[in-house]
């Protein structure tokens, strides 16, 4: 299976991962000047990577596939969250893979599926290195693992268009465990 990107797509990929990350990082660092290059760095891994591999992933299962997929930036939404940093919170939506082919509702659940599993598996990652680490990487870690498993618990909302709806259709077990597992994550592993 070969990979394809187009330079439309690499620009849009580029583009989605330089607002979430200017996004991001306004809110993490509460908009605090001297905090926003430090939380550029912090936001560039822990949410970049995140973002950039919840969507590689859905276009890699898709290509496996033989479907066409590419990412699509939506430019408003990455408006939308830049201007929503600056109150403090980010709802993001930057893009998404666009698939032509055969897809049918299990190829669609298993295309779904990955981007948030591709985000659980970033955050058991991400909560290794913090406890084998300490300093900046420790920094990074946490908050990576807290991105990630936030990511992986919106995307797997099981309504509209969201992965978790294409999901739960095709496997409940399947979504069931994935959401407890990214709420466990996401709630509770936090306050540890």
């Amino acid at each position: 299976m070969k990979i394809h990107f187009s330079n439309e797509e690499l620009k849009d990929l580029g583009k989605a991962w330089v607002a979430v990350t200017i996004a991001f990082a306004l809110v993490l660092s509460e908009r605090k000047m001297e905090a926003i290059p430090s939380f550029m760095l912090v936001s560039a891994i822990a949410v970049g990577c995140g973002f950039l591999l919840h969507e590689l992933s859905h276009k890699f299962v898709a290509q496996h596939y033989g479907c066409f997929a590419e990412f699509r930036s939506f430019d408003f939404m990455l408006v939308l969250a830049f201007i929503m940093s600056f109150f403090g919170f980010v709802f993001a939506a930057p893009g998404a893979v666009m698939i032509r082919g055969y897809v049918d509702n299990e190829r669609n659940g298993k295309i779904s599926v990955a981007g948030p599993l591709i985000n659980l598996l970033m955050a058991v990652g991400f909560l290794i290195i913090s406890f084998l680490t300490e300093g900046f990487i420790q920094v990074v870690s946490g908050y990576g693992f807290f991105i990630n498993s936030f990511l992986a618990l919106f995307n797997l909302i099981p309504f509209g268009n969201f992965d978790g709806s294409k999901v739960y259709r095709w496997n409940r077990p399947v979504w069931w465990s994935m959401a407890i597992v990214s709420f466990i994550f996401t709630f509770l592993l936090k306050q540890a």
